[in-house]
Protein backbone atom coordinates (compact mmCIF):
# COMPACT_ATOMS: atom_id res chain seq x y z
CA UNK A 1 0.00 0.00 0.00
CA UNK A 2 3.24 2.44 0.72
CA UNK A 3 4.50 2.00 -2.39
CA UNK A 4 1.36 2.60 -4.29
CA UNK A 5 1.10 5.63 -2.57
CA UNK A 6 4.39 6.36 -3.03
CA UNK A 7 4.03 5.76 -6.88
CA UNK A 8 1.16 8.10 -6.88
CA UNK A 9 2.98 10.91 -5.28
CA UNK A 10 5.46 10.82 -7.66
CA UNK A 11 3.10 10.58 -10.49
CA UNK A 12 1.40 13.52 -9.02
CA UNK A 13 4.76 15.67 -8.44
CA UNK A 14 5.68 14.77 -11.78
CA UNK A 15 2.69 16.14 -13.03
CA UNK A 16 2.78 18.92 -11.38
CA UNK A 17 6.49 20.01 -12.22
CA UNK A 18 5.40 19.61 -15.91
CA UNK A 19 2.39 21.67 -15.30
CA UNK A 20 4.89 24.32 -13.53
CA UNK A 21 7.19 23.79 -16.22
CA UNK A 22 4.52 24.10 -19.17
CA UNK A 23 3.59 27.38 -17.59
CA UNK A 24 6.91 28.82 -17.37
CA UNK A 25 7.52 28.05 -21.02
CA UNK A 26 4.07 30.05 -22.32
CA UNK A 27 5.74 32.73 -19.78
CA UNK A 28 8.98 33.21 -21.15
CA UNK A 29 7.47 31.90 -24.89
CA UNK A 30 8.95 34.69 -27.74
CA UNK A 31 6.25 37.17 -28.26
CA UNK A 32 5.24 37.95 -31.95
CA UNK A 33 4.39 41.62 -32.81
CA UNK A 34 2.54 42.92 -36.30
CA UNK A 35 4.03 45.95 -37.66
CA UNK A 36 1.27 46.86 -39.91
CA UNK A 37 2.95 49.93 -42.00
CA UNK A 38 1.16 52.48 -44.77
CA UNK A 39 4.06 53.07 -46.78
CA UNK A 40 7.40 50.90 -47.04
CA UNK A 41 10.43 50.34 -44.55
CA UNK A 42 12.82 53.50 -44.41
CA UNK A 43 15.24 53.15 -41.22
CA UNK A 44 14.49 56.83 -40.13
CA UNK A 45 11.41 55.12 -39.21
CA UNK A 46 11.90 51.17 -37.66
CA UNK A 47 15.25 51.97 -36.10
CA UNK A 48 13.46 54.73 -33.20
CA UNK A 49 10.98 52.38 -33.06
CA UNK A 50 13.21 48.80 -32.19
CA UNK A 51 14.97 51.41 -29.83
CA UNK A 52 11.76 51.99 -28.05
CA UNK A 53 10.99 48.14 -27.69
CA UNK A 54 14.28 48.03 -26.57
CA UNK A 55 14.01 50.22 -23.77
CA UNK A 56 11.48 47.70 -22.53
CA UNK A 57 13.61 44.92 -22.32
CA UNK A 58 12.24 43.77 -25.96
CA UNK A 59 15.08 43.13 -29.14
CA UNK A 60 14.13 41.86 -32.64
CA UNK A 61 15.15 38.11 -33.16
CA UNK A 62 16.10 37.63 -29.81
CA UNK A 63 13.18 37.65 -27.57
CA UNK A 64 10.69 38.97 -29.84
CA UNK A 65 9.89 38.45 -33.06
CA UNK A 66 7.95 40.90 -35.61
CA UNK A 67 5.69 40.10 -38.62
CA UNK A 68 6.75 43.25 -40.85
CA UNK A 69 3.31 44.03 -43.34
CA UNK A 70 4.30 46.71 -45.30
CA UNK A 71 1.13 48.24 -48.36
CA UNK A 72 4.21 50.54 -49.82
CA UNK A 73 2.23 53.22 -50.41
CA UNK A 74 -0.79 51.48 -51.68
CA UNK A 75 -3.26 51.67 -49.08
CA UNK A 76 -6.30 49.44 -50.53
CA UNK A 77 -3.68 46.77 -49.40
CA UNK A 78 -3.85 47.41 -45.73
CA UNK A 79 -7.11 45.96 -44.79
CA UNK A 80 -6.47 42.36 -46.03
CA UNK A 81 -2.88 43.52 -44.28
CA UNK A 82 -4.44 44.16 -41.12
CA UNK A 83 -6.73 40.71 -41.41
CA UNK A 84 -3.60 38.40 -42.19
CA UNK A 85 -1.95 39.68 -38.53
CA UNK A 86 -4.94 39.08 -37.35
CA UNK A 87 -5.12 35.56 -38.24
CA UNK A 88 -1.49 35.37 -37.30
CA UNK A 89 -2.94 35.79 -33.60
CA UNK A 90 0.04 38.29 -33.18
CA UNK A 91 0.62 40.00 -29.34
CA UNK A 92 0.18 43.10 -30.87
CA UNK A 93 -0.39 45.23 -33.94
CA UNK A 94 1.74 48.61 -34.40
CA UNK A 95 0.81 50.66 -37.02
CA UNK A 96 2.75 53.15 -38.59
CA UNK A 97 0.49 55.88 -40.38
CA UNK A 98 -3.05 57.09 -40.23
CA UNK A 99 -4.36 55.07 -42.93
CA UNK A 100 -2.63 51.46 -41.31
CA UNK A 101 -4.41 52.84 -38.02
CA UNK A 102 -7.57 52.88 -39.26
CA UNK A 103 -7.01 49.90 -41.13
CA UNK A 104 -5.84 47.78 -37.52
CA UNK A 105 -8.83 49.42 -35.74
CA UNK A 106 -11.52 48.01 -38.05
CA UNK A 107 -9.36 44.04 -38.14
CA UNK A 108 -9.70 43.79 -34.46
CA UNK A 109 -11.59 44.76 -30.94
CA UNK A 110 -9.61 42.74 -29.11
CA UNK A 111 -5.65 42.50 -29.82
CA UNK A 112 -3.90 45.39 -29.17
CA UNK A 113 -2.95 47.89 -31.08
CA UNK A 114 -0.31 50.83 -30.83
CA UNK A 115 -0.19 53.80 -33.44
CA UNK A 116 2.47 56.29 -34.33
CA UNK A 117 0.60 59.20 -36.78
CA UNK A 118 -0.23 62.83 -37.50
CA UNK A 119 -2.83 65.06 -36.07
CA UNK A 120 -6.30 64.17 -35.02
CA UNK A 121 -6.65 60.58 -33.96
CA UNK A 122 -9.95 61.41 -32.02
CA UNK A 123 -11.27 63.23 -35.74
CA UNK A 124 -10.41 59.94 -37.60
CA UNK A 125 -12.47 58.11 -35.04
CA UNK A 126 -9.54 56.09 -33.82
CA UNK A 127 -9.74 57.44 -29.85
CA UNK A 128 -12.29 58.55 -27.67
CA UNK A 129 -9.73 60.97 -26.20
CA UNK A 130 -5.95 61.86 -26.33
CA UNK A 131 -5.56 61.31 -22.53
CA UNK A 132 -8.23 58.11 -22.81
CA UNK A 133 -8.30 56.41 -25.59
CA UNK A 134 -10.37 53.99 -24.44
CA UNK A 135 -10.57 50.16 -25.92
CA UNK A 136 -7.85 48.59 -27.76
CA UNK A 137 -5.79 51.27 -29.03
CA UNK A 138 -3.34 53.58 -28.00
CA UNK A 139 0.20 55.23 -29.34
CA UNK A 140 1.56 58.38 -30.06
CA UNK A 141 0.54 61.77 -32.32
CA UNK A 142 1.75 64.57 -33.10
CA UNK A 143 0.33 67.40 -32.11
CA UNK A 144 1.58 70.21 -34.70
CA UNK A 145 -1.63 71.15 -37.19
CA UNK A 146 -1.78 73.00 -40.40
CA UNK A 147 1.41 72.27 -41.56
CA UNK A 148 0.39 72.83 -44.97
CA UNK A 149 0.06 76.44 -44.26
CA UNK A 150 2.74 76.49 -42.66
CA UNK A 151 4.86 75.15 -45.68
CA UNK A 152 3.35 77.61 -48.07
CA UNK A 153 3.77 80.91 -45.42
CA UNK A 154 7.69 79.46 -45.84
CA UNK A 155 7.79 78.76 -48.80
CA UNK A 156 6.72 82.33 -49.82
CA UNK A 157 8.85 84.06 -47.13
CA UNK A 158 11.71 82.34 -49.15
CA UNK A 159 10.43 83.73 -52.69
CA UNK A 160 8.03 86.34 -51.65
CA UNK A 161 8.10 87.75 -55.36
CA UNK A 162 6.36 84.07 -56.53
CA UNK A 163 2.59 84.48 -57.74
CA UNK A 164 1.93 80.61 -57.59
CA UNK A 165 3.33 77.53 -55.88
CA UNK A 166 1.92 73.90 -56.46
CA UNK A 167 0.59 71.61 -54.03
CA UNK A 168 1.09 67.87 -53.96
CA UNK A 169 -1.20 65.88 -52.77
CA UNK A 170 -1.95 62.09 -51.95
CA UNK A 171 -5.93 61.58 -53.19
CA UNK A 172 -5.91 57.94 -51.17
CA UNK A 173 -5.37 59.86 -48.40
CA UNK A 174 -8.24 60.07 -46.00
CA UNK A 175 -6.89 63.82 -44.90
CA UNK A 176 -7.02 65.15 -48.51
CA UNK A 177 -9.67 67.03 -48.89
CA UNK A 178 -8.50 68.75 -45.06
CA UNK A 179 -4.85 69.44 -47.06
CA UNK A 180 -6.71 70.72 -50.18
CA UNK A 181 -8.68 73.78 -47.75
CA UNK A 182 -5.74 74.26 -45.45
CA UNK A 183 -3.55 75.52 -48.62
CA UNK A 184 -6.12 77.37 -50.83
CA UNK A 185 -7.25 79.09 -46.93
CA UNK A 186 -3.19 80.02 -46.81
CA UNK A 187 -3.03 80.64 -50.48
CA UNK A 188 -6.18 83.27 -50.17
CA UNK A 189 -4.41 84.92 -47.08
CA UNK A 190 -1.16 85.38 -48.38
CA UNK A 191 -2.05 86.14 -52.08
CA UNK A 192 -0.61 83.25 -54.04
CA UNK A 193 -2.51 80.99 -56.65
CA UNK A 194 -2.19 77.61 -56.25
CA UNK A 195 -2.30 74.52 -58.73
CA UNK A 196 -2.94 71.47 -56.83
CA UNK A 197 -1.32 68.20 -58.21
CA UNK A 198 -2.28 64.43 -57.39
CA UNK A 199 -0.01 61.27 -57.01
CA UNK A 200 -0.80 57.64 -55.32
CA UNK A 201 2.30 56.15 -56.98
CA UNK A 202 5.61 56.35 -57.64
CA UNK A 203 4.90 56.22 -61.59
CA UNK A 204 2.61 59.98 -61.01
CA UNK A 205 5.74 61.65 -59.80
CA UNK A 206 7.16 62.24 -63.08
CA UNK A 207 3.99 63.67 -64.71
CA UNK A 208 3.18 65.89 -61.46
CA UNK A 209 6.60 67.52 -61.78
CA UNK A 210 5.90 68.17 -65.46
CA UNK A 211 2.27 69.40 -65.35
CA UNK A 212 3.82 70.90 -62.40
CA UNK A 213 6.17 73.40 -64.85
CA UNK A 214 4.20 73.62 -67.26
CA UNK A 215 2.11 75.42 -64.97
CA UNK A 216 5.27 78.13 -64.36
CA UNK A 217 4.59 77.88 -60.67
CA UNK A 218 7.55 78.78 -58.19
CA UNK A 219 7.97 76.20 -56.12
CA UNK A 220 6.32 72.90 -54.47
CA UNK A 221 4.34 72.02 -50.88
CA UNK A 222 4.04 68.12 -50.12
CA UNK A 223 1.57 67.58 -47.89
CA UNK A 224 1.59 65.24 -45.16
CA UNK A 225 1.10 61.77 -46.93
CA UNK A 226 3.29 58.73 -45.73
CA UNK A 227 3.34 57.31 -49.03
CA UNK A 228 5.33 60.40 -49.72
CA UNK A 229 7.33 59.84 -46.86
CA UNK A 230 8.43 56.98 -47.79
CA UNK A 231 9.37 58.16 -51.56
CA UNK A 232 11.13 60.86 -49.52
CA UNK A 233 14.72 60.45 -51.53
CA UNK A 234 12.77 60.60 -54.90
CA UNK A 235 10.66 63.52 -54.41
CA UNK A 236 13.83 65.74 -53.06
CA UNK A 237 15.52 63.93 -56.29
CA UNK A 238 12.62 65.18 -58.72
CA UNK A 239 12.98 68.94 -56.86
CA UNK A 240 16.21 69.33 -57.94
CA UNK A 241 15.89 67.79 -61.50
CA UNK A 242 12.96 69.72 -62.54
CA UNK A 243 14.68 73.14 -60.02
CA UNK A 244 11.80 73.31 -57.93
CA UNK A 245 12.04 74.55 -54.53
CA UNK A 246 10.74 72.47 -52.61
CA UNK A 247 9.08 72.12 -49.03
CA UNK A 248 7.96 68.77 -47.03
CA UNK A 249 9.04 67.18 -43.98
CA UNK A 250 11.74 64.55 -42.64
CA UNK A 251 15.91 64.99 -42.89
CA UNK A 252 15.62 62.43 -45.89
CA UNK A 253 13.93 64.85 -47.92
CA UNK A 254 16.12 67.80 -47.83
CA UNK A 255 19.58 65.53 -47.59
CA UNK A 256 17.82 64.08 -51.28
CA UNK A 257 18.46 67.57 -52.38
CA UNK A 258 14.79 69.08 -50.97
CA UNK A 259 14.67 72.69 -50.35
CA UNK A 260 13.46 72.66 -47.09
CA UNK A 261 11.86 70.48 -44.59
CA UNK A 262 9.12 71.46 -41.87
CA UNK A 263 7.25 68.53 -39.79
CA UNK A 264 6.88 66.76 -37.00
CA UNK A 265 9.76 64.98 -34.89
CA UNK A 266 9.08 61.75 -36.40
CA UNK A 267 11.89 59.86 -34.52
CA UNK A 268 10.22 60.89 -31.24
CA UNK A 269 6.62 59.54 -32.91
CA UNK A 270 7.92 56.27 -33.70
CA UNK A 271 9.81 55.83 -30.56
CA UNK A 272 7.44 56.54 -28.36
CA UNK A 273 5.34 54.02 -30.27
CA UNK A 274 8.13 51.40 -29.22
CA UNK A 275 8.28 52.03 -25.97
CA UNK A 276 4.07 52.19 -26.11
CA UNK A 277 4.29 48.66 -27.46
CA UNK A 278 7.08 47.50 -25.02
CA UNK A 279 4.75 48.69 -22.01
CA UNK A 280 1.61 46.30 -23.42
CA UNK A 281 3.73 43.44 -24.22
CA UNK A 282 4.82 43.40 -20.23
CA UNK A 283 1.41 43.95 -19.16
CA UNK A 284 -0.18 47.03 -19.26
CA UNK A 285 -3.68 48.01 -21.00
CA UNK A 286 -3.82 50.17 -24.12
CA UNK A 287 -7.10 51.76 -22.36
CA UNK A 288 -4.33 52.84 -19.77
CA UNK A 289 -1.87 54.01 -21.53
CA UNK A 290 -2.65 58.19 -22.72
CA UNK A 291 -1.80 58.89 -26.22
CA UNK A 292 1.22 60.45 -26.12
CA UNK A 293 1.54 64.14 -27.71
CA UNK A 294 4.13 65.46 -29.61
CA UNK A 295 4.52 69.31 -30.06
CA UNK A 296 7.84 68.91 -31.31
CA UNK A 297 8.93 70.71 -34.87
CA UNK A 298 11.97 69.90 -37.23
CA UNK A 299 12.77 72.65 -39.64
CA UNK A 300 15.63 72.18 -41.85
CA UNK A 301 16.93 74.18 -44.50
CA UNK A 302 19.24 72.98 -47.60
CA UNK A 303 21.55 75.99 -48.30
CA UNK A 304 23.53 73.93 -51.16
CA UNK A 305 20.21 73.33 -52.88
CA UNK A 306 19.23 77.09 -52.37
CA UNK A 307 22.76 77.77 -54.07
CA UNK A 308 21.90 75.59 -56.85
CA UNK A 309 18.63 76.89 -57.44
CA UNK A 310 19.86 80.61 -57.61
CA UNK A 311 18.01 81.23 -53.93
CA UNK A 312 18.75 83.20 -51.59
CA UNK A 313 17.42 82.03 -48.17
CA UNK A 314 16.29 85.22 -45.23
CA UNK A 315 18.89 85.24 -42.52
CA UNK A 316 15.33 84.68 -40.17
CA UNK A 317 14.31 80.97 -41.89
CA UNK A 318 18.01 80.34 -41.26
CA UNK A 319 18.54 81.14 -37.77
CA UNK A 320 14.84 79.36 -37.08
CA UNK A 321 16.30 76.03 -38.54
CA UNK A 322 16.91 73.53 -36.58
CA UNK A 323 19.37 71.82 -39.02
CA UNK A 324 21.63 73.58 -42.63
CA UNK A 325 23.00 71.20 -44.74
CA UNK A 326 25.40 73.79 -46.34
Amino acid sequence: MIGRITRRMCVATIGAAALLANARAQRSATPTIGVLDSSAAISAKLAPFYEGLRIEGFVRNQNLTVQYHSAEGDYARLPGLATDLVGRQVSLISALGAPAALAAKRATTTIPIVIAMGPDPVGLGLVTSLGHPGANLTGATSMATGREQKRLQLLHEVIPTARGFGVLVNPQNSNADVQIREALTAAQVIGVQIKLIRASSSYDFGSAFAELAQAQTSGLVVADDDFFLSASTALGILAIRYRVPAIFEGAVFTAAGGLMSYGSKLTELYHQAGVWSGLILTGAAPAELSMYQSTGIDMIVNLKSAKSLGIDVPQRIIDRANTLIK
